[in-house]
Protein backbone atom coordinates (compact mmCIF):
# COMPACT_ATOMS: atom_id res chain seq x y z
CA UNK A 1 0.00 0.00 0.00
CA UNK A 2 1.40 3.39 -0.98
CA UNK A 3 1.79 6.27 1.46
CA UNK A 4 -0.93 8.39 -0.27
CA UNK A 5 -3.36 5.46 -0.01
CA UNK A 6 -2.60 5.06 3.70
CA UNK A 7 -3.09 8.78 4.27
CA UNK A 8 -6.38 8.71 2.36
CA UNK A 9 -7.60 5.76 4.44
CA UNK A 10 -6.70 7.46 7.70
CA UNK A 11 -8.51 10.58 6.51
CA UNK A 12 -11.64 8.54 5.86
CA UNK A 13 -11.51 7.02 9.35
CA UNK A 14 -11.10 10.47 10.90
CA UNK A 15 -14.06 11.74 8.88
CA UNK A 16 -16.15 8.83 10.15
CA UNK A 17 -15.14 9.53 13.74
CA UNK A 18 -16.08 13.19 13.34
CA UNK A 19 -19.46 12.23 11.89
CA UNK A 20 -20.26 9.81 14.74
CA UNK A 21 -19.17 12.32 17.39
CA UNK A 22 -21.36 14.97 15.78
CA UNK A 23 -24.34 12.61 15.80
CA UNK A 24 -23.83 11.93 19.52
CA UNK A 25 -23.58 15.65 20.27
CA UNK A 26 -26.81 16.23 18.36
CA UNK A 27 -28.48 13.60 20.52
CA UNK A 28 -27.46 15.59 23.61
CA UNK A 29 -28.70 18.85 22.05
CA UNK A 30 -32.12 17.33 21.56
CA UNK A 31 -32.50 17.02 25.33
CA UNK A 32 -31.86 20.76 25.79
CA UNK A 33 -33.86 22.21 22.95
CA UNK A 34 -35.99 20.65 20.24
CA UNK A 35 -35.71 23.77 18.09
CA UNK A 36 -31.91 23.92 18.27
CA UNK A 37 -31.66 20.23 17.60
CA UNK A 38 -33.78 20.43 14.45
CA UNK A 39 -31.77 23.39 13.24
CA UNK A 40 -28.47 21.61 13.73
CA UNK A 41 -29.92 18.45 12.17
CA UNK A 42 -30.96 20.27 8.99
CA UNK A 43 -27.56 21.94 8.68
CA UNK A 44 -25.77 18.67 9.34
CA UNK A 45 -27.79 16.77 6.72
CA UNK A 46 -27.19 19.48 4.14
CA UNK A 47 -23.46 19.32 4.87
CA UNK A 48 -23.43 15.54 4.71
CA UNK A 49 -25.36 15.56 1.44
CA UNK A 50 -22.84 17.94 -0.10
CA UNK A 51 -19.94 15.93 1.33
CA UNK A 52 -21.23 12.64 0.01
CA UNK A 53 -22.11 14.02 -3.43
CA UNK A 54 -18.94 16.01 -3.93
CA UNK A 55 -16.38 13.80 -2.21
CA UNK A 56 -17.60 10.23 -2.04
CA UNK A 57 -19.96 9.68 -4.94
CA UNK A 58 -17.95 11.65 -7.47
CA UNK A 59 -14.76 9.88 -6.44
CA UNK A 60 -16.64 6.61 -6.70
CA UNK A 61 -17.77 7.46 -10.21
CA UNK A 62 -14.19 8.30 -11.21
CA UNK A 63 -13.07 4.98 -9.81
CA UNK A 64 -15.92 3.29 -11.65
CA UNK A 65 -14.69 4.72 -14.96
CA UNK A 66 -11.16 3.53 -14.23
CA UNK A 67 -12.36 0.03 -13.36
CA UNK A 68 -14.62 -0.58 -16.37
CA UNK A 69 -11.60 -1.49 -18.46
CA UNK A 70 -10.83 -4.48 -16.24
CA UNK A 71 -14.30 -5.75 -15.28
CA UNK A 72 -18.01 -5.12 -15.67
CA UNK A 73 -19.83 -3.27 -12.87
CA UNK A 74 -23.57 -3.47 -12.38
CA UNK A 75 -24.50 0.18 -11.87
CA UNK A 76 -27.73 -0.76 -10.09
CA UNK A 77 -25.69 -2.61 -7.43
CA UNK A 78 -23.54 0.45 -6.95
CA UNK A 79 -26.55 2.71 -6.49
CA UNK A 80 -28.35 0.28 -4.17
CA UNK A 81 -25.34 -0.09 -1.90
CA UNK A 82 -23.98 3.42 -1.62
CA UNK A 83 -26.91 5.70 -2.34
CA UNK A 84 -28.00 6.23 1.27
CA UNK A 85 -24.66 6.68 3.01
CA UNK A 86 -25.48 10.36 3.66
CA UNK A 87 -27.64 9.13 6.57
CA UNK A 88 -25.42 6.99 8.78
CA UNK A 89 -28.18 6.35 11.32
CA UNK A 90 -30.81 5.45 8.71
CA UNK A 91 -31.66 2.09 7.20
CA UNK A 92 -30.01 0.81 4.03
CA UNK A 93 -32.50 0.47 1.20
CA UNK A 94 -32.66 -3.29 0.71
CA UNK A 95 -35.74 -5.36 -0.14
CA UNK A 96 -35.27 -8.63 1.70
CA UNK A 97 -36.73 -11.98 0.77
CA UNK A 98 -38.50 -13.61 3.71
CA UNK A 99 -37.76 -17.32 3.49
CA UNK A 100 -39.33 -18.44 6.77
CA UNK A 101 -41.12 -16.16 9.19
CA UNK A 102 -44.32 -15.10 10.87
CA UNK A 103 -44.97 -11.45 11.76
CA UNK A 104 -42.86 -10.32 14.72
CA UNK A 105 -45.45 -9.60 17.38
CA UNK A 106 -43.36 -7.37 19.61
CA UNK A 107 -39.88 -6.02 20.14
CA UNK A 108 -37.66 -8.44 22.06
CA UNK A 109 -34.79 -7.86 24.47
CA UNK A 110 -32.12 -9.57 22.35
CA UNK A 111 -31.71 -10.48 18.70
CA UNK A 112 -29.18 -13.17 17.79
CA UNK A 113 -27.88 -12.69 14.26
CA UNK A 114 -26.41 -15.48 12.10
CA UNK A 115 -25.17 -15.29 8.52
CA UNK A 116 -24.56 -18.52 6.64
CA UNK A 117 -23.27 -19.62 3.24
CA UNK A 118 -22.79 -23.00 1.59
CA UNK A 119 -19.69 -24.80 2.85
CA UNK A 120 -17.52 -27.21 0.90
CA UNK A 121 -17.22 -29.36 4.02
CA UNK A 122 -19.54 -29.60 6.99
CA UNK A 123 -22.69 -27.71 7.85
CA UNK A 124 -23.21 -26.53 11.40
CA UNK A 125 -26.08 -24.05 11.04
CA UNK A 126 -28.82 -26.37 12.29
CA UNK A 127 -26.74 -27.37 15.31
CA UNK A 128 -26.10 -23.71 16.09
CA UNK A 129 -29.81 -22.84 15.98
CA UNK A 130 -30.57 -25.91 18.07
CA UNK A 131 -28.02 -24.87 20.69
CA UNK A 132 -29.49 -21.37 20.95
CA UNK A 133 -32.96 -22.69 21.70
CA UNK A 134 -31.99 -25.70 23.84
CA UNK A 135 -29.73 -23.65 26.09
CA UNK A 136 -32.50 -21.11 26.77
CA UNK A 137 -35.26 -21.50 29.35
CA UNK A 138 -38.93 -21.01 28.50
CA UNK A 139 -38.85 -17.53 30.03
CA UNK A 140 -35.66 -16.63 28.13
CA UNK A 141 -37.19 -17.74 24.83
CA UNK A 142 -39.84 -15.06 25.24
CA UNK A 143 -37.14 -12.39 25.13
CA UNK A 144 -35.05 -13.47 22.15
CA UNK A 145 -35.39 -13.53 18.40
CA UNK A 146 -33.02 -15.34 16.04
CA UNK A 147 -32.45 -13.94 12.55
CA UNK A 148 -30.69 -16.18 10.02
CA UNK A 149 -29.38 -14.59 6.84
CA UNK A 150 -28.90 -17.27 4.18
CA UNK A 151 -26.41 -15.23 2.23
CA UNK A 152 -25.34 -17.67 -0.47
CA UNK A 153 -26.37 -16.80 -4.03
CA UNK A 154 -27.07 -20.49 -4.73
CA UNK A 155 -30.88 -20.69 -4.64
CA UNK A 156 -30.93 -24.50 -4.60
CA UNK A 157 -28.82 -24.56 -1.42
CA UNK A 158 -31.09 -21.92 0.14
CA UNK A 159 -34.19 -23.97 -0.66
CA UNK A 160 -32.72 -27.07 0.98
CA UNK A 161 -31.67 -25.13 4.08
CA UNK A 162 -35.08 -23.45 4.43
CA UNK A 163 -36.77 -26.85 4.21
CA UNK A 164 -34.48 -28.27 6.91
CA UNK A 165 -34.94 -25.26 9.18
CA UNK A 166 -38.73 -25.20 8.87
CA UNK A 167 -38.97 -28.93 9.55
CA UNK A 168 -36.79 -28.83 12.67
CA UNK A 169 -37.82 -25.47 14.14
CA UNK A 170 -41.41 -24.93 12.93
CA UNK A 171 -42.73 -24.06 16.40
CA UNK A 172 -40.08 -21.38 16.87
CA UNK A 173 -40.95 -19.87 13.49
CA UNK A 174 -44.66 -19.88 14.37
CA UNK A 175 -43.85 -18.24 17.71
CA UNK A 176 -42.07 -15.42 15.83
CA UNK A 177 -38.69 -16.05 17.42
CA UNK A 178 -36.97 -17.47 14.31
CA UNK A 179 -36.76 -15.52 11.04
CA UNK A 180 -34.91 -16.60 7.90
CA UNK A 181 -34.09 -13.95 5.30
CA UNK A 182 -32.03 -13.40 2.14
CA UNK A 183 -30.64 -10.18 0.65
CA UNK A 184 -30.76 -10.50 -3.16
CA UNK A 185 -27.55 -10.46 -5.14
CA UNK A 186 -28.46 -7.28 -7.03
CA UNK A 187 -28.00 -5.25 -3.84
CA UNK A 188 -24.39 -6.32 -3.42
CA UNK A 189 -21.49 -4.09 -4.51
CA UNK A 190 -18.78 -5.25 -6.87
CA UNK A 191 -17.02 -8.37 -5.57
CA UNK A 192 -14.45 -9.05 -8.31
CA UNK A 193 -11.15 -7.32 -8.94
CA UNK A 194 -11.00 -5.82 -5.46
CA UNK A 195 -7.91 -4.45 -3.76
CA UNK A 196 -5.63 -7.20 -2.49
CA UNK A 197 -4.79 -5.74 0.90
CA UNK A 198 -2.38 -7.76 3.07
CA UNK A 199 -1.39 -9.69 -0.05
CA UNK A 200 -4.43 -11.96 0.30
CA UNK A 201 -5.25 -14.09 -2.74
CA UNK A 202 -8.06 -12.78 -4.91
CA UNK A 203 -10.58 -15.44 -3.90
CA UNK A 204 -9.87 -14.77 -0.23
CA UNK A 205 -10.45 -11.03 -0.74
CA UNK A 206 -13.74 -11.77 -2.49
CA UNK A 207 -14.84 -14.11 0.30
CA UNK A 208 -14.14 -11.74 3.19
CA UNK A 209 -15.49 -8.71 1.30
CA UNK A 210 -18.78 -10.46 0.58
CA UNK A 211 -18.90 -11.60 4.19
CA UNK A 212 -18.70 -7.96 5.33
CA UNK A 213 -21.68 -7.13 3.12
CA UNK A 214 -23.57 -10.24 4.33
CA UNK A 215 -23.23 -9.00 7.90
CA UNK A 216 -24.06 -5.40 6.95
CA UNK A 217 -27.40 -6.48 5.45
CA UNK A 218 -28.08 -8.70 8.47
CA UNK A 219 -27.38 -5.83 10.90
CA UNK A 220 -29.54 -3.51 8.83
CA UNK A 221 -32.48 -5.93 9.06
CA UNK A 222 -32.12 -6.41 12.84
CA UNK A 223 -31.93 -2.73 13.79
CA UNK A 224 -35.51 -2.53 15.12
CA UNK A 225 -36.22 -6.06 16.29
CA UNK A 226 -34.86 -5.73 19.85
CA UNK A 227 -33.02 -3.56 22.36
CA UNK A 228 -29.72 -5.41 21.96
CA UNK A 229 -28.04 -7.52 19.28
CA UNK A 230 -25.41 -10.23 19.57
CA UNK A 231 -23.42 -11.45 16.57
CA UNK A 232 -22.68 -15.15 16.17
CA UNK A 233 -21.20 -17.34 13.47
CA UNK A 234 -23.07 -20.32 12.03
CA UNK A 235 -20.89 -22.89 13.81
CA UNK A 236 -21.28 -21.95 17.48
CA UNK A 237 -22.34 -23.70 20.68
CA UNK A 238 -23.95 -21.68 23.48
CA UNK A 239 -23.61 -21.94 27.23
CA UNK A 240 -26.73 -22.65 29.25
CA UNK A 241 -28.88 -19.62 30.11
CA UNK A 242 -26.58 -17.29 28.17
CA UNK A 243 -29.34 -14.66 27.96
CA UNK A 244 -29.64 -14.41 31.74
CA UNK A 245 -25.87 -13.97 31.97
CA UNK A 246 -25.92 -11.22 29.32
CA UNK A 247 -28.77 -9.40 31.07
CA UNK A 248 -26.89 -9.52 34.35
CA UNK A 249 -23.79 -8.00 32.75
CA UNK A 250 -25.80 -5.23 31.07
CA UNK A 251 -27.44 -4.39 34.39
CA UNK A 252 -24.05 -4.25 36.14
CA UNK A 253 -22.85 -1.72 33.54
CA UNK A 254 -25.84 0.59 33.86
CA UNK A 255 -24.63 4.18 33.60
CA UNK A 256 -21.37 3.10 31.91
CA UNK A 257 -20.69 4.02 28.30
CA UNK A 258 -19.97 1.09 26.01
CA UNK A 259 -20.21 0.25 22.32
CA UNK A 260 -19.25 -3.43 22.21
CA UNK A 261 -19.34 -6.09 24.92
CA UNK A 262 -17.51 -9.31 24.13
CA UNK A 263 -18.65 -12.71 25.35
CA UNK A 264 -16.07 -14.70 23.38
CA UNK A 265 -12.49 -13.94 22.45
CA UNK A 266 -12.80 -15.50 18.98
CA UNK A 267 -13.38 -13.41 15.84
CA UNK A 268 -16.80 -11.84 15.75
CA UNK A 269 -18.49 -14.48 17.90
CA UNK A 270 -20.44 -13.15 20.89
CA UNK A 271 -20.11 -9.42 20.17
CA UNK A 272 -22.99 -7.49 21.76
CA UNK A 273 -24.27 -4.09 20.56
CA UNK A 274 -27.02 -1.62 21.33
CA UNK A 275 -29.55 -1.99 18.51
CA UNK A 276 -29.51 1.75 17.92
CA UNK A 277 -25.88 1.42 16.78
CA UNK A 278 -26.64 -1.25 14.16
CA UNK A 279 -27.46 1.10 11.26
CA UNK A 280 -24.16 2.92 11.68
CA UNK A 281 -22.28 -0.36 11.95
CA UNK A 282 -24.01 -1.65 8.82
CA UNK A 283 -23.03 1.49 6.88
CA UNK A 284 -19.49 1.20 8.21
CA UNK A 285 -19.09 -2.38 7.02
CA UNK A 286 -20.41 -1.41 3.61
CA UNK A 287 -18.14 1.59 3.29
CA UNK A 288 -14.98 -0.42 4.02
CA UNK A 289 -16.16 -3.83 2.88
CA UNK A 290 -13.09 -4.55 0.75
CA UNK A 291 -10.49 -3.14 3.14
CA UNK A 292 -10.12 -5.83 5.80
CA UNK A 293 -11.86 -8.75 7.55
CA UNK A 294 -15.02 -8.14 9.54
CA UNK A 295 -13.52 -8.65 13.00
CA UNK A 296 -10.86 -6.01 12.25
CA UNK A 297 -13.53 -3.56 11.10
CA UNK A 298 -15.52 -4.18 14.28
CA UNK A 299 -12.46 -3.16 16.31
CA UNK A 300 -12.11 0.08 14.33
CA UNK A 301 -15.84 0.80 14.74
CA UNK A 302 -15.58 0.43 18.51
CA UNK A 303 -12.66 2.86 18.59
CA UNK A 304 -14.40 5.40 16.38
CA UNK A 305 -17.28 5.51 18.84
CA UNK A 306 -14.80 6.25 21.65
CA UNK A 307 -14.61 2.90 23.42
CA UNK A 308 -10.85 2.61 23.68
CA UNK A 309 -10.50 -0.68 25.51
CA UNK A 310 -11.90 -4.15 24.94
CA UNK A 311 -14.67 -5.05 27.41
CA UNK A 312 -14.64 -8.83 27.51
CA UNK A 313 -16.24 -11.16 30.01
CA UNK A 314 -15.13 -14.53 31.28
CA UNK A 315 -16.10 -17.31 31.19
CA UNK A 316 -17.08 -17.04 27.54
CA UNK A 317 -20.69 -17.75 26.64
CA UNK A 318 -20.13 -19.02 23.11
CA UNK A 319 -17.79 -21.62 21.63
CA UNK A 320 -16.66 -22.25 18.07
CA UNK A 321 -17.57 -25.86 17.18
CA UNK A 322 -16.84 -26.17 13.46
CA UNK A 323 -13.87 -28.12 12.14
CA UNK A 324 -13.99 -26.77 8.60
CA UNK A 325 -13.99 -23.10 7.61
CA UNK A 326 -16.66 -21.64 5.33
CA UNK A 327 -13.71 -20.46 3.21
CA UNK A 328 -12.63 -23.33 0.94
CA UNK A 329 -13.44 -25.91 3.63
CA UNK A 330 -10.01 -25.52 5.21
CA UNK A 331 -9.48 -26.85 8.73
CA UNK A 332 -10.35 -24.42 11.52
CA UNK A 333 -10.04 -25.93 14.97
CA UNK A 334 -9.95 -22.70 16.95
CA UNK A 335 -11.42 -23.04 20.43
CA UNK A 336 -12.12 -20.52 23.18
CA UNK A 337 -10.46 -21.96 26.28
CA UNK A 338 -12.45 -19.55 28.47
CA UNK A 339 -15.77 -21.15 27.43
CA UNK A 340 -17.93 -22.97 29.99
CA UNK A 341 -20.92 -24.86 28.66
CA UNK A 342 -22.79 -25.31 31.91
CA UNK A 343 -24.56 -22.40 33.50
CA UNK A 344 -22.25 -20.25 35.54
CA UNK A 345 -23.36 -17.92 38.25
CA UNK A 346 -22.47 -14.33 37.39
CA UNK A 347 -22.30 -12.22 40.57
CA UNK A 348 -24.74 -9.39 41.20
CA UNK A 349 -22.15 -6.86 42.44
CA UNK A 350 -24.62 -4.13 43.45
CA UNK A 351 -23.69 -0.44 42.88
CA UNK A 352 -20.88 0.66 45.19
CA UNK A 353 -17.92 3.00 45.67
CA UNK A 354 -14.46 1.57 46.24
CA UNK A 355 -11.59 3.04 48.28
CA UNK A 356 -8.10 1.92 49.22
CA UNK A 357 -5.12 3.48 51.00
CA UNK A 358 -2.70 1.19 49.15
CA UNK A 359 -0.24 2.58 46.62
CA UNK A 360 -1.98 1.93 43.26
CA UNK A 361 0.20 0.99 40.28
CA UNK A 362 -0.48 3.08 37.17
CA UNK A 363 -4.16 2.80 36.11
CA UNK A 364 -4.98 -0.47 37.88
CA UNK A 365 -7.41 1.33 40.17
CA UNK A 366 -9.66 -0.20 42.83
CA UNK A 367 -12.83 -0.25 40.71
CA UNK A 368 -11.30 -2.77 38.29
CA UNK A 369 -11.39 -5.51 40.92
CA UNK A 370 -15.18 -5.11 41.22
CA UNK A 371 -15.92 -5.12 37.51
CA UNK A 372 -17.13 -8.13 35.53
CA UNK A 373 -14.59 -7.23 32.87
CA UNK A 374 -11.34 -9.15 32.55
CA UNK A 375 -9.17 -6.65 34.50
CA UNK A 376 -7.92 -6.18 38.06
CA UNK A 377 -6.58 -3.94 40.84
CA UNK A 378 -2.78 -3.87 41.22
CA UNK A 379 -0.98 -2.22 44.11
CA UNK A 380 2.55 -1.98 45.41
CA UNK A 381 3.51 -4.07 48.49
CA UNK A 382 0.88 -3.44 51.20
CA UNK A 383 1.62 -2.91 54.88
CA UNK A 384 -0.18 -4.21 57.96
CA UNK A 385 -3.30 -2.11 58.51
CA UNK A 386 -3.81 -1.23 54.83
CA UNK A 387 -7.35 -1.69 53.57
CA UNK A 388 -9.53 -2.01 50.48
CA UNK A 389 -13.15 -1.00 51.13
CA UNK A 390 -16.41 -1.40 49.18
CA UNK A 391 -19.21 0.99 50.26
CA UNK A 392 -22.61 -0.02 48.88
CA UNK A 393 -25.08 2.61 47.76
CA UNK A 394 -27.80 0.83 49.74
CA UNK A 395 -27.63 -1.79 52.55
CA UNK A 396 -27.76 -5.31 51.16
CA UNK A 397 -28.36 -8.92 52.16
CA UNK A 398 -25.46 -11.04 50.92
CA UNK A 399 -25.80 -14.68 49.94
CA UNK A 400 -22.19 -15.32 48.92
CA UNK A 401 -18.81 -13.52 48.77
CA UNK A 402 -15.77 -14.55 46.75
CA UNK A 403 -12.46 -12.64 46.48
CA UNK A 404 -9.55 -13.85 44.33
CA UNK A 405 -6.04 -12.38 44.32
CA UNK A 406 -3.07 -12.94 42.02
CA UNK A 407 -3.09 -14.09 38.38
CA UNK A 408 -1.78 -17.08 36.45
CA UNK A 409 1.32 -15.20 35.35
CA UNK A 410 1.82 -13.43 38.71
CA UNK A 411 0.95 -16.15 41.18
CA UNK A 412 2.93 -14.59 44.03
CA UNK A 413 1.12 -11.22 43.87
CA UNK A 414 -1.55 -12.50 46.25
CA UNK A 415 -2.73 -11.34 49.65
CA UNK A 416 -0.51 -13.51 51.83
CA UNK A 417 -1.96 -12.36 55.17
CA UNK A 418 -5.37 -10.74 55.27
CA UNK A 419 -8.96 -10.88 56.46
CA UNK A 420 -12.40 -9.93 55.20
CA UNK A 421 -14.75 -7.82 57.31
CA UNK A 422 -18.34 -6.62 56.81
CA UNK A 423 -19.63 -3.36 58.28
CA UNK A 424 -22.67 -1.23 59.03
CA UNK A 425 -23.53 2.38 59.91
CA UNK A 426 -21.88 4.45 57.16
CA UNK A 427 -20.55 7.91 58.05
CA UNK A 428 -18.89 10.58 55.92
CA UNK A 429 -15.24 11.46 56.49
CA UNK A 430 -13.24 14.19 54.79
CA UNK A 431 -12.01 12.08 51.87
CA UNK A 432 -14.35 9.10 51.85
CA UNK A 433 -17.24 7.28 53.51
CA UNK A 434 -16.62 4.51 56.02
CA UNK A 435 -18.56 2.10 58.20
CA UNK A 436 -18.39 2.73 61.94
CA UNK A 437 -18.41 -0.92 63.01
CA UNK A 438 -17.01 -4.04 61.37
CA UNK A 439 -17.44 -7.75 62.00
CA UNK A 440 -14.77 -10.20 60.82
CA UNK A 441 -16.01 -12.96 58.51
CA UNK A 442 -12.76 -14.86 58.11
CA UNK A 443 -9.16 -15.04 56.89
CA UNK A 444 -7.73 -15.31 53.37
CA UNK A 445 -6.26 -18.72 52.51
CA UNK A 446 -3.71 -18.98 49.70
CA UNK A 447 -4.77 -15.55 48.53
CA UNK A 448 -8.48 -16.34 48.27
CA UNK A 449 -11.62 -15.86 50.33
CA UNK A 450 -14.98 -17.53 49.72
CA UNK A 451 -18.03 -17.85 51.95
CA UNK A 452 -21.62 -18.93 51.28
CA UNK A 453 -24.79 -18.34 53.36
CA UNK A 454 -23.37 -15.05 54.63
CA UNK A 455 -26.88 -13.88 55.54
CA UNK A 456 -27.11 -16.64 58.16
CA UNK A 457 -23.88 -15.49 59.83
CA UNK A 458 -24.47 -11.70 59.85
CA UNK A 459 -27.30 -10.22 61.96
CA UNK A 460 -27.52 -6.92 60.03
CA UNK A 461 -27.85 -5.52 56.50
CA UNK A 462 -24.37 -4.91 55.14
CA UNK A 463 -23.17 -1.43 54.14
CA UNK A 464 -19.47 -2.19 53.65
CA UNK A 465 -16.99 -4.94 52.85
CA UNK A 466 -13.35 -4.46 53.88
CA UNK A 467 -10.29 -6.39 52.80
CA UNK A 468 -7.80 -5.86 55.63
CA UNK A 469 -4.03 -6.53 55.45
CA UNK A 470 -2.94 -8.22 58.67
CA UNK A 471 0.80 -8.47 57.95
CA UNK A 472 3.24 -6.48 55.80
CA UNK A 473 4.40 -8.30 52.66
CA UNK A 474 7.22 -7.74 50.15
CA UNK A 475 5.19 -8.82 47.15
CA UNK A 476 2.85 -6.58 45.17
CA UNK A 477 -0.88 -7.25 45.43
CA UNK A 478 -3.32 -8.06 42.64
CA UNK A 479 -7.01 -8.27 43.56
CA UNK A 480 -8.29 -10.08 40.51
CA UNK A 481 -11.98 -10.17 41.30
CA UNK A 482 -14.50 -9.39 44.00
CA UNK A 483 -17.80 -11.21 43.48
CA UNK A 484 -20.95 -10.67 45.54
CA UNK A 485 -24.25 -12.53 45.23
CA UNK A 486 -27.35 -10.97 46.80
CA UNK A 487 -30.98 -11.95 47.38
Amino acid sequence: MSVPEMQDRMFKFCQMKHIFETLDKMRCLRKRSTVSFLGVLVIFLLFMNLYIEDSYVLEGDKQLIRETSTHQLNSERYVHTFKDLSNFSGAINVTYRYLATTPLQRKRFLTIGLSSVKRKKGNYLLETIKSIFEQSSYEELKEISVVVHLADFNSSWRDVMVQDITQKFAHHIIAGRLIVIHAPEEYYPILDGLKRNYNDPEDRVRFRSKQNVDYAFLLNFCANTSDYYVMLEDDVRCSKNFLTAIKKVITSLEGTYWVTLEFSKLGYIGKLYHSHDLPRLAHFLLMFYQEMPCDWLLTHFRGLLAQKNVIRFKPSLFQHMGYYSSYKGTENKLKDDDFEEESFDIPDNPPANLYTNMNVFENYEASKAYSSVDEYFWGKPPSAGDFFVIIFENPILIKKIKVSTGTEDRQNDILHHGALDVGENVVDFKQSRQCVTYLRLGEFKNGNFEMSEVNQKIPFDINCIRIYVTKTQKEWLIIRSISIWTF
